[in-house]
């Protein structure tokens, strides 16, 4: 097996190979170090690369697996296997940006509770992923850092909040990475890359020692080149903190065992428009059809729903306004986050309240007309991958409209907390993947992942690499 080949294999896989001692932790840290002097300065994929560390790290776990003692099985899950983490988890002595220039040499004193969980299943963490300026646009280029580009074709964006992340997945700079989804910022990345994203439910992952982010909009999030690896990793990241404001119990059956189970007769809802926006382009259209198909013949019953989302747009940006107020100086901030923070600041203090109230409000009535469904298909986004810098130029009102309408299947399901997970499902005419996501009802991951590698074993994708990686 060649270094790239190496590189693109399952971490699940990877962490077998470990255990069996057909590769060491350091001989695997050290491809993924290579790939990243090769190739991230095209990408654009990680702000901060932990090679040092990482090194460190991985001569350490290959001494201790050398030792005579060890018994490789009880060894974690993980032990070895390099990962990438987004630049809004603190680890300790990296810096840790949230995509502001401004504080790029802002270094963080601790590793947050995800971060812990993450070495504690035996990660070595590579370094840390670009992310888009305070995570509100959906495509990874914030001001003061070099745009982050799709390795499927350098001139499009790998989508954003998580683009760096899923950058760096899809071109084979390591196995699986963390992300976060406040508003699709998993689930967008991951179909602009052809890769697997899941947001998890709302109490799923704990966000200690943190607060909550955006009223509990805001989740963590897995991205991985198959279902299987998604789900392993969501099981890492899982798990209640004592005083976390939202909690679920665990699942009967660990995420990556769901992905064993064969699912049949599911009740599955779809659409490929939505009110306000309308229908989605035709190609995104022809995704979700295609799957539904697929569905079908799989034994399970599809419907159409008719999804209305328009109540939902004003207390949303009520509060995507309010998360911008970060305490640094406004003109150090992008075109649309110097536009966000200027309308907060115009709105008194109880719009916060009241819109949260009200999107509450509306989440209830979401569940309530999804609820005799199992899981919903829709797009991901509502027509293809952008250009890099494609909306640069637009005034910020009109920028914030773009995204709002290119993003639509997403955020609701941030407001509701319910699962979701992004799937790849072909590429588009000039190369581009595209993706489709499966919505679960609230708490239930385990269908949805089920669901995802079902298609994934009648339809695999994970074979695919981009041509700028090989």
């Amino acid at each position: 097996m060649n270094s790239t080949d190496l590189a693109f294999i399952p971490a699940l896989e990877q962490a077998r190979l470990i255990r069996t001692k057909v590769i060491s932790p350091l001989e695997l840290t050290q491809v993924y170090l290579d790939r990243i002097e090769q190739l991230d300065s095209s990408l654009n994929s990680f702000f901060t690369v932990m090679a040092e560390q990482a090194i460190t790290e991985a001569k350490a776990k290959t001494e201790q697996l050398a030792a005579s003692n060890i018994e490789p099985s009880s060894l974690p899950a993980f032990f070895g296997v390099p990962i990438a983490i987004k630049d809004f988890a603190p680890v300790a002595g990296v810096p840790c940006t949230y995509g502001i220039h401004l504080l790029k040499k802002r270094v963080a004193t601790e590793d947050t509770g995800l971060v812990t969980r993450i070495r504690q299943a035996g990660f070595t963490i590579l370094g840390k992923t670009a992310t888009s300026e305070i995570g509100t646009s959906p495509y990874t280029e914030s001001r003061g850092f070099p745009p982050t580009r799709n390795p499927w074709n350098l001139t499009y964006t790998p989508g954003g909040s998580s683009g760096g992340s899923a950058a760096a997945v899809a071109s084979g700079l390591c196995a699986v990475a963390q992300g976060g989804d406040a508003g699709g910022s998993v689930r967008i990345p991951a179909a602009c890359c052809g890769l697997v994203g899941i947001k998890a439910s709302r109490g799923r992952i704990s966000s200690a020692p943190l607060g909550e982010k955006l009223g509990g909009f805001g989740v963590e999030g897995t991205l991985g080149r198959t279902v299987a690896d998604a789900a392993a990793l969501l099981d890492v990241m899982s798990g209640y903190v004592l005083g976390d404001p939202y909690w679920l119990p665990a699942p009967s059956v660990s995420f990556l065992e769901a992905t064993t189970q064969t699912s049949t007769g599911l009740r599955i809802g779809f659409a490929t428009a939505m009110s306000p926006i309308g229908a989605a382009h035709p190609i995104c259209t022809q995704a979700v059809v295609d799957t539904v198909q697929l569905l079908e013949e799989l034994g399970h019953s599809v419907e159409q729903v008719e999804l209305n989302f328009s109540e939902l747009i004003d207390p949303l940006k009520i509060i995507w306004q309010a998360t911008v107020d970060v305490g640094v100086p406004r003109f150090f901030l992008g075109k649309l986050n110097r536009f966000l923070l200027k309308r907060a600041r115009s709105r008194p203090s109880g719009a916060y309240s009241q819109a949260m109230m009200k999107l509450h409000t509306i989440a209830r009535r979401i569940v309530s007309d999804l609820s005799k469904i199992d899981v919903l298909v829709l797009p991901v986004v509502m027509h293809p991958t952008l250009r890099v810098g494609e909306w640069a130029k637009l005034p910020a009102a009109k920028e914030l409209e773009n995204i709002i309408q290119w993003i639509t299947p997403c955020p609701p399901f941030n407001v509701t907390g319910q699962p979701a997970i992004a799937i790849p499902s072909g590429f588009t005419p000039n190369g581009l993947p595209l993706g489709v996501q499966l919505v679960g009802r609230p708490g239930d991951e385990t269908t949805i992942i089920a669901l995802a590698a079902q298609i994934e074993t009648a339809r695999p994708w994970s074979q695919n690499r981009p041509i700028f990686a090989c």
